[in-house]
């Protein structure tokens, strides 16, 4: 059957007819030509005989000035031609197929674009990855450099000058010398402490350096290096951003600063620095100037321990340490050291420097003057220990109820600390674990308690500070 469609609406067919030859039909008078044929269907024009007898696509003839001009196409130029214009109709071909054609074409382009967002994806993902693993190398390789500019290291006064950039930016002044922000190589910042002279030989250089130089702790400050260029020394710490515990410890009737939950966590990393000179060294390390300002304070507020000029060195099975003059600061001085007759000096002397330490935390040193003329009826401990026992308030800067809880706590503790003879007081170990523990701890026994003030514990150790205070006053 011979059936001849076009998609053109100008071409239309009239007849269909049976599947018979022409000359069957139309006589002999009529050839085979298909013109002829075409011509007795009525076809109109456009006439588009011509190209389906050479099995080609018709169509109208683009930019022609002849009306109804046609011209033939090859079937697969017309379908490559397809995908890249306006899907003009072509005649001849069946409108269903070629869109078909066109659908299959769509979903093979989005396949391709998926596919190819797919290969970009994995590769920025592969180069991140790879980038990643160099930056990881760098930092490893730039740590490794770091921690050897860490190592205790033996510098000029030519280098002090250099690192302190001609000792521009001061930190600080005491009596033991001035303190500068330095900076080494790899942007690894310092605080050089420049001695203003040396005591006893340079024994508390010597101490420094000597202990701290060998410590590895996260609750002690790092010794980078010194400085001993003839007469000029200088000690090289790690730079800690925060300066020390003293700068937040309120005055009387100054708000908090730090929370208590930030002051639980700063006592108890204290508490482990101590504990580790104690127990965690090859020799056992007495500090013997625990107080809030040789307490360093990180960016994180990570506290460490500083300055051991002070400091003794001893076997760990040693109990008692030989001194012949009173080491430590006024306020944190436990009573042995200032009188044999409270016992002997031992490790125990920091865990008393450390409850006094506690307690100016919490708050309630501030409250007592313990210059005054009535020390022996306001001695501080002694009145914390009344007030806790008697119930009364104590008139700490707390918000919440927790707050209130572990203010208790901390004071409790520090009046453990604190207890007279030194065989009472905890270990540092005890004293991690009660910080570490429940809030609900108990009062440790009255060590202070007399119906008559001048026979109390306080009393001898009041006159034996104020002795002790006159004598330095006449030396200053």
């Amino acid at each position: 059957m011979y059936e001849l469609v076009t998609d053109l609406t100008s071409c239309t067919k009239m007849y269909n007819i049976s599947d018979v030859p022409p000359e069957v039909l139309l006589g002999d008078d009529i050839g085979s030509d298909l013109h002829s044929v075409v011509a007795f269907l009525g076809w109109s024009k456009p006439f588009c005989g011509n190209c389906e007898a050479e099995n080609k696509y018709c169509q109208l003839k683009k930019n022609s000035t002849i009306q109804d001009q046609t011209e033939c196409l090859d079937i697969l130029i017309t379908q490559l031609s397809s995908s890249t214009t306006d899907h003009e109709p072509y005649i001849g071909a069946s409108s269903h197929s070629h869109k078909q054609v066109v659908a299959g074409e769509y979903i093979g382009i989005i396949a391709g674009v998926f596919l190819l967002v797919l290969v970009v994806v994995s590769l920025c993902l592969v180069i991140r990855s790879n980038i990643r693993k160099k930056e990881d190398q760098v930092k490893i390789e730039n740590f490794l450099e770091d921690y050897k500019a860490l190592k205790p290291a033996r510098y000029s006064y030519a280098d002090i000058k250099k690192i302190t950039n001609q000792f521009r930016d001061k930190l600080g002044q005491g009596g033991y010398g001035t303190v500068f922000k330095g900076k080494l190589s790899n942007d690894i910042f310092v605080a050089v402490k420049v001695l203003k002279s040396v005591k006893g030989n340079g024994e508390e250089f010597i101490n420094e350096v000597g202990t701290i130089g060998r410590i590895h702790h996260v609750n002690v400050v790092r010794l980078v290096g010194y400085c001993a260029d003839g007469f000029r020394r200088a000690l090289v710490y790690e730079f800690l951003p925060n300066d020390s515990l003293e700068k937040f410890i309120p005055m009387e009737n100054q708000k908090r600063v730090l929370g208590w939950d930030m002051l639980q966590k700063i006592a108890l990393g204290i508490a482990k620095g101590i504990e580790y000179l104690h127990q965690g060294c090859d020799k056992r390390i007495l500090h013997f100037d625990i107080k809030p300002h040789n307490i360093l304070l990180d960016h994180n507020f990570n506290p460490k321990i500083s300055d051991f000029g002070l400091a003794k060195m001893c076997s760990k099975d040693q109990s008692i340490v030989s001194m012949t003059t009173t080491r430590g600061t006024i306020g944190y001085i436990a009573p042995e050291v200032f009188s044999r007759n409270f016992g002997n000096v031992s490790y125990k002397s920091d865990v008393y420097s450390f409850g006094m330490l506690l307690l100016e935390m919490v708050g309630v040193k501030k409250k007592v003057d313990v210059g005054a003329s009535d020390t022996s009826e306001s001695y501080f401990p002694e009145w914390i220990y009344n007030s806790l026992d008697q119930e009364k308030e104590l008139e700490i800067q707390v918000e919440e109820e927790d707050d209130t809880k572990r203010a208790r706590k901390l004071t409790i503790v520090g009046l453990w600390c604190v207890q007279w003879h030194p065989v009472d007081r905890p270990a540092m170990k005890t004293v991690i674990q009660m910080l570490e523990g429940e809030d609900n701890l108990s009062l440790p026994p009255n060590p202070f308690g007399s119906t008559n003030p001048m026979n109390t514990g306080a009393t001898m150790f009041s006159r034996t500070f104020n002795s002790e205070l006159e004598t330095i006053s006449e030396l200053e």
